[in-house]
């Protein structure tokens, strides 16, 4: 999977591999949200008691520091989704 593949359909936990590739020393307020996404398939799925779209919204609150063009790819998809 390639950030230039990204559809509304892609599974968050094929993102959230896109982005352990990509973001070699995940921060560490973001990686609990990275590891919840991991289980994740739908934007409309939950994880425990939280709702994908907290655990997306959590996640890029704490992803400022991921920088680069995947990041910009996949965070304004991340973006979109939460919509």
């Amino acid at each position: 999977m390639t950030t230039t593949n990204l559809t509304p359909q892609t599974p968050l936990y094929e993102i959230a591999l896109i982005i352990h590739s990509d973001w070699k020393k995940v921060y560490f307020g973001a990686k609990p949200y990275l590891e919840a996404m991991a289980c994740l398939d739908s934007i409309n799925d939950k994880y425990i008691f939280d709702d994908a779209k907290s655990i997306v919204n959590y996640f890029l609150a704490n992803a400022s520091t991921w920088k680069g063009d995947t990041a910009k790819v996949v965070k304004a998809h991340l973006k979109s989704l939460v919509k």
